[in-house]
């Protein structure tokens, strides 16, 4: 490498069930579970900075066990830890507002100010997409297709993701709006009302056997648990992250129960980015390829002379 010659920075968004990761500036993340560096980036790790991403709330023994992997099994030049909620935001292109984060075991509510999260009204729900697949599965071994092993369970997961949707009435959903999935042996499986019953739990969580509320209610929590004074910045900017809010109609029924919420003075808006299964990686990859950037890496020496705990005062 050339003296000055600048080196793209790694992005490794490591979510709950798959992990994302590629070269900062890149149009799209490589996915791999394994091998990151050497099979699926075949990149140095030493001679790339490496931003990592974390969920809200994540302890500080993880965040420091992060850095010392980072730096010493891997002798990285430099690293920082990302929030899932601001490198999200700043995917969409804002500073403030709340993330509705939904990947494949949980869900966060998280608000984020200027730039920052704010901890204290980060709210989790613990239903996420494996709970949707899950449901995906058992309904359809009520109408005789039975999807149990591993392998199935993919099958399952394809088939939610490839025709659900989000129904604004439930109750009023015509019978025969079925459509049809092909196996992969080539058997077709007709798909009726489990096309919007598995993404109402959702905003109805006892349908998978879960005593919470409702994502809609999650974000109203978490909006009005921070100062009032930014609420209305908040609700006017809900943004939709993680492959578990891919579901079409989504953003339009939760805008409408967010409404019904809000006082009549407070206009609500639900933002759903078309990569919004990537935006935390995507977030990332922005970050960490701006100029400005540069000063907030942790260097290796930073590392040394303070140890784990540099996270800390560089990561907030």
């Amino acid at each position: 490498m050339a003296d000055g010659e600048r080196r793209s920075a790694l992005v490794i968004d490591s979510g709950s069930g798959m992990m994302k990761a590629g070269f900062a500036g890149d149009d799209a993340p490589v996915s791999v579970f394994q091998h990151t560096f050497t099979n699926g980036l075949r990149a140095k790790p030493s001679e790339h900075n490496v931003l990592f991403t974390e969920p809200p709330l994540n302890p500080k023994i993880k965040r420091e066990k992060t850095a010392q992997i980072a730096f010493e099994a891997f002798e990285i030049p430099g690293t920082y830890i990302g929030i899932d909620g601001v490198l999200a935001m700043y995917a969409a292109g804002h500073t403030s507002g709340l993330v509705l984060d939904s990947g494949y075991d949980v869900t966060h509510a998280i608000p984020v100010f200027e730039e920052y999260s704010m901890p204290h009204s980060v709210k989790r729900l613990d239903l996420a997409g494996n709970d949707l697949t899950n449901y995906m599965a058992t309904l359809l071994a009520e109408q005789g297709t039975s999807l149990i092993t591993s392998t199935e369970k993919e099958i399952a997961r394809e088939i939610k993701e490839s025709v659900c949707y989000v129904s604004y009435d439930v109750d009023s959903e015509q019978a025969d709006n079925s459509t049809e999935y092909t196996f992969p042996d080539g058997n077709v499986l007709s798909v009726g009302e489990a096309r919007y019953r598995v993404p109402e739990a959702l905003s109805n969580p006892a349908l998978v056997g879960k005593e919470a509320q409702g994502i809609h209610q999650v974000v109203f929590n978490s909006v009005t648990k921070c100062d009032t004074n930014i609420q209305k910045d908040l609700f006017a900017n809900i943004i939709l992250s993680g492959g578990n809010t891919m579901f079409p109609n989504l953003e339009n029924c939760l805008l409408t129960e967010i409404t019904n919420l809000v006082p009549a003075s407070t206009k609500a808006e639900v933002i759903a980015p078309p990569e919004r299964n990537y935006s935390t990686w995507i977030g990332g990859s922005i970050l960490s390829s701006l100029s400005t950037f540069e000063n907030m890496w942790i260097t290796k020496a930073e590392y040394e002379e303070e140890g784990p705990s540099v996270v800390h005062c560089k990561c907030s």
